[in-house]
């Protein structure tokens, strides 16, 4: 059973049932959260989004696109898409990417991604600006255990990237995106460092450059 003092608990894990879990999607309150659920607890982000998250996720995402189509790299990008495994986990990343051979395996008009029936995708990002420490411990566990190829996170604070090759329910530390073949993680730093003193058109055709000529 929910309680009110449970009910307030957000940006943190608890301990709930999926059941009882599953009695919080259609609750008015959390009507603008995102859901994670993972190992009998559950993780409920309220925390309003500033600009600096905002803008870090833009620049991001708007990267990527721009790498996939010079490099002719077939892809589709989701934001904010939830992905579920009925009783077991839910994840809703702030970006997510199937790419290649996955490209067109969730067909349009799916709602929430169920994974007993569609893989999962092959690359997650987070953008932290205050879950930082939740997005290197916890949650890129649950990304672990998903079978995400590659996780990312945006460290909105320190102008950083931290990217993570995921195979064999382990993760480990790289600099450059094997699913996105030459794409370096450091360019992708370079374009947020921009983007603290320049606007974003310009941000873009830095990008545009970098990618072009490598």
């Amino acid at each position: 059973m929910i309680t009110t003092e449970t009910k307030i608990i957000t940006d943190s894990w608890i301990s709930l049932t999926w059941d009882e879990f599953s009695q919080l999607w259609d609750d008015s309150i959390y009507k603008k959260a995102k859901f994670y659920y993972y190992n009998q607890k559950v993780r409920i982000e309220m925390t309003p989004l500033g600009n600096d998250h905002a803008s870090d996720h833009s620049i991001i995402n708007h990267a990527i696109y721009l790498y996939a189509a010079i490099k002719n790299i077939p892809f589709n990008g989701l934001d904010a898409c939830s992905y579920r495994k009925v009783g077991v986990k839910e994840a809703q990343p702030d970006l997510s990417f199937y790419i290649g051979d996955n490209v067109d395996v969730v067909p349009y008009g799916t709602g929430v991604i169920d994974l007993t029936i569609y893989p999962s995708p092959n690359l997650v990002i987070e953008v932290a600006n205050t879950s930082l420490a939740d997005d290197k411990g916890e949650k890129r566990l649950l990304y672990e255990d998903c079978g995400v190829e590659e996780y990312w996170i945006v460290d909105v604070k320190n102008v950083n990237i931290i990217a993570f090759k995921i195979e064999d329910k382990g993760s480990k530390r790289i600099t450059q995106s094997l699913v996105l073949p030459g794409l370096e993680i450091n360019s992708l730093v370079q374009a947020l460092q921009k983007s603290r003193e320049t606007n974003h058109s310009e941000v873009s055709r830095w990008l545009l450059q970098q990618f072009q000529s490598n």
